[in-house]
């Protein structure tokens, strides 16, 4: 029986706007592919990222690209020989992941050989502002089990100890984005331990990041941007403690199951990620992130409405998403 494909782009206002050192977000511009087979909807998003050069319009035709191979049977292997790794690839690996769910009678999960996805602690993102503001944040999240910190070169120090003063409890992920350089790296490592920091992301700029190789960071150093594939872990190695896996990086969750093992064999700790995006984005990333120490899977927090029957958030407890929303029976 033949498929077809629908591909869309649909845009999610976000209830504050989401700052990081790189710029501001108001909209989580997204793609939706819906694979359609016999009576079964399988169903995926990408969120196309300009760090990267992803548009939402190139990802759209990238997905074109592979229409005829998709609604002719493809499967996952010939989707990965087809089209790069990025958003748009990680929209059709999820859908497919859940149409052959659905086609099955089963869930993602158990095709995967992972556990069903329970509850998880995951960070909720602090976004850069004053550190009045932030402070202010922090406070009303200060019994959650972990919080993840946006900072910039400018203020770092004042937001960090603003945060900290307000929320005590939470372990903390600070992320720079890129902005940092490996001097602001050695200089703030005793700031870094006198705020309990657990974990620091991507720091320096990922195509600058040599001088952070045999540096002896006392606080566990994790790429994000230095990290898309299995195909990236060897340089990272001596640089990095951590791995963020996305599977808007990866492409899809068919890289992000390999890479995961990939990193755990080698050493690495893992950190899973998202972009901010709706719950479709969050469910099959639930399924990596129950092997990982640090979970950041709020996107859709910031959403002002997000899709019916996704994942909750519960005192910083990621709930899993409704049965039948994606990759389960309903």
């Amino acid at each position: 029986m033949s498929r077809t494909l629908d591909a869309r782009h649909d845009g999610f206002p976000l209830s504050t706007p989401f700052r990081i050192s790189r710029g501001v977000k108001t909209v989580a511009d997204v793609v939706t592919v819906t694979l359609r087979q016999g009576e079964h909807v399988g169903r995926g998003e990408g969120v196309p990222y300009p760090r990267y050069g992803e548009t939402v319009e190139g990802s759209l035709a990238a997905i074109e690209s592979v229409r005829a191979l998709i609604e002719s049977g493809a499967s996952r292997e010939e989707l990965a020989a087809a089209m790069p790794a990025g958003a748009a690839r990680n929209a059709v690996d999820c859908a497919l992941w859940d149409l052959e769910a659905r086609l099955a009678g089963t869930s993602v999960a158990a095709l995967a050989c992972r556990a069903a996805p329970q509850p998880l602690a995951s960070a909720i993102t602090i976004g850069i502002d004053t550190p009045g503001a932030m402070a202010a944040v922090a406070q009303r999240h200060a019994s959650v089990p972990l919080l993840k910190v946006k900072v910039n070169r400018e203020e770092a120090e004042a937001q960090l100890a603003a945060v900290r003063a307000a929320a005590p409890a939470p372990r903390l992920i600070v992320d720079p984005n890129e902005s940092w350089r490996v001097e602001d790296v050695v200089r703030w490592q005793d700031l870094l331990l006198q705020y309990r920091v657990d974990l620091l992301e991507q720091p320096v700029p990922a195509d600058d990041d040599e001088g952070l190789e045999g540096l002896g960071s006392r606080i566990p150093i994790c790429a994000d941007e230095a990290l898309h594939t299995r195909a990236d872990l060897p340089r990272l190695r001596g640089r990095y403690d951590y791995v963020n896996i996305k599977l808007d990086k990866t492409g899809g969750l068919t890289e992000a199951l390999a890479l995961a093992d990939a990193a755990l064999g080698i050493g690495f700790g893992l950190m899973v990620g998202c972009m901010v995006s709706s719950s479709l984005g969050i469910a099959p990333a639930m399924l990596v992130a129950e092997r990982a120490s640090f979970v950041d899977l709020d996107g859709p927090l910031w959403l002002a409405n997000d899709r019916e029957g996704g994942v909750r958030d519960e005192a910083g407890w990621m709930q899993p998403a409704a049965p039948g929303f994606w990759g389960t029976p309903a």
